[in-house]
């Protein structure tokens, strides 16, 4: 009897053991941090329910604490589809092999925010100064430096912090003279803070958030990118967009992320310095 019984739990075990892989595997949605994670996760649990739907498997949305992180997470391959903006979308592309999807249709810029009760009126007014951006990996840090270089403010001490609604309340609090964020997270603050703001600059428009696929999910790739532009046809879609202002999917123009190669040099810069 007890023969029997081992042999029963043997063939139960064998039989078990194909749904439980099948329930292990699972699509690891990796989302760049351009806000805190509690919001991206809210953010993105529209499309995270309609991909589980769609494509028949579990999908968990997962960041980083800060670009830097995010972007070496993604070449170390953990990230099934990544999100993320078009520097950082040209490295995993180049470098790990992800394959580009599509992007929003939302014109993506950076922008220079001052508090808008400051004297700071134009970038010379910034000399001797302090600015606030996300990482050094950021595309919209990367911008500022850029920018800061290009008025002549080479060297200005930049303090990085985890989210741009934080770049923000810093800068009403007088902790910075200057902030870098992107102009649909500026966009997304409360009509309060924003009114504490001024908009010193902003760049010209840049290849934004980037949908990437890992190059070992290629086989899913019609069916992803199907799920993709269902949702975006959904009502659950339409209100994502619209709450978000990212207007609608696109695909990519070509040599879009081409012209983001100065940019992901910035990124393997760092990369190669925090090693």
């Amino acid at each position: 009897m007890k023969r029997l019984l081992c042999y029963l739990l043997v063939l139960l075990g064998m039989a078990l053991q194909p749904i439980q892989a099948a329930a292990a595997d699972q699509l690891i949605l990796g989302v760049a941090p351009h806000t805190s994670a509690r919001i991206i996760l809210e953010m993105y649990q529209p499309l995270r329910l309609h991909l589980e739907k769609e494509i028949g498997m579990p999908v968990d949305v997962v960041t980083a604490p800060d670009f830097t992180v995010f972007a070496q997470r993604g070449l170390q391959q953990e990230f099934d589809i990544a999100v993320t903006t078009g520097q950082q979308a040209r490295l995993l592309q180049v470098d790990a092999g992800y394959l580009p999807l599509l992007t929003y249709q939302a014109d993506f810029k950076a922008v220079a925010l001052v508090a808008a009760a400051s004297p700071y009126r134009r970038a010379a007014d910034l000399q001797g100064k302090s600015a606030l951006g996300l990482s050094p990996t950021s595309q919209v840090t990367v911008w500022g430096q850029h920018w800061l270089e290009d008025n002549g403010l080479k060297g200005m001490k930049i303090r990085y912090v985890s989210a741009s609604d934080s770049v923000a309340q810093l800068l009403v609090a007088g902790e910075a003279a200057v902030g870098f964020t992107s102009l649909a997270n500026y966009q997304k603050l409360t009509p309060e803070l924003q009114q504490q703001l001024k908009i010193l600059a902003r760049s010209r428009s840049m290849a934004g958030r980037i949908y990437l696929l890992n190059k070992r999910r290629a086989g899913l790739q019609k069916k992803i990118e199907a799920a993709l532009w269902s949702f975006a046809a959904s009502e659950a879609g339409k209100k994502y967009f619209s709450t978000n202002r990212l207007e609608g999917y696109r695909l990519l123009e070509r040599n879009e992320l081409q012209s983001m190669d100065r940019y992901a040099a910035e990124v393997r810069r760092v990369l190669a310095g925090s090693k």
